[in-house]
């Protein structure tokens, strides 16, 4: 089985989901200047990063320095963040921050292997969207918990977001938490679990938040590389 279909929003379901990833696709290929860098192969990125993971030494671990006692955050800023991470061998997660120093609002475990991000980023773009369908007036979109979710626009499964986050989910926030982007492997909370399910990885940046409405809100990541075009874009979209 092909990693990416010729469209990479083959088989959704929801026009207007659809609708807003064609038009993202549109925006962004006329954003993209002609520009060919030498010994690039259209440019670098953090996708790029990503996929030299399994060459990777555990000296990236380094990493967890970031996260020492007593140590003043590097990001003076405040920006959405977001990172994907999960050991090698288990499910992916996702977790988004209004203030890189603060908990997630956001946290949700995806319906797909860390393995299977790699396989997606085979196309140096990588869309996931989140839809959810309710009734009720009254929570904010991200307070929602039941989601289909969809990677390059094939649907996953379904995910619920979570109230509390897991041990490992602290730990990845606490280790990153003076990391505005990057990707890398992170040591595990315990050897036990590194050894069973592999290394747990990573991959975090700094998105551009578009609310389109109070039912749809976009994430488009900030990339340092301005002749590339954006790689990671995340949509959210509530259907009543």
């Amino acid at each position: 089985m092909p990693s990416v279909h010729s469209s990479p929003f083959h088989g959704m379901e929801n026009p207007a989901l659809l609708s807003l990833l064609h038009h993202t696709t549109r925006h962004t290929s006329a954003k993209k200047p002609s520009i060919h860098r030498h010994g690039s192969g259209g440019g670098g990125g953090l996708l790029r990063m990503f996929k030299l993971l399994p060459m990777l030494t555990t000296g990236c671990k380094m990493v967890a320095l970031l996260g020492a006692r007593h140590r003043k955050p590097l990001l003076t800023d405040k920006a959405t963040t977001g990172t994907l991470f999960g050991y090698r061998k288990g499910r992916l997660s996702l977790a988004i921050q209004e203030d890189p120093h603060r908990l997630p609002v956001f946290v949700i475990e995806l319906p797909m292997l860390t393995s299977a991000l790699h396989r997606e980023m085979a196309s140096d773009v990588l869309r996931i969207a989140l839809e959810t369908d309710t009734k009720t007036h009254k929570k904010k979109l991200l307070e929602e918990f039941l989601w289909a979710v969809y990677c390059n626009g094939r649907k996953m499964g379904y995910s619920i977001r979570r109230k509390n986050m897991t041990d490992d989910e602290v730990h990845v926030m606490q280790l990153l938490r003076g990391v505005s982007m990057g990707a890398g492997v992170l040591p595990g909370p315990s050897s036990e679990k590194e050894t069973g399910d592999g290394e747990l990885t990573y991959i975090r940046a700094r998105f551009d938040r578009v609310v389109g409405s109070k039912d749809s809100e976009s994430l488009y990541m900030i990339n340092p590389d301005v002749a590339s075009a954006q790689e990671l874009s995340i949509f959210f979209l509530r259907v009543r």
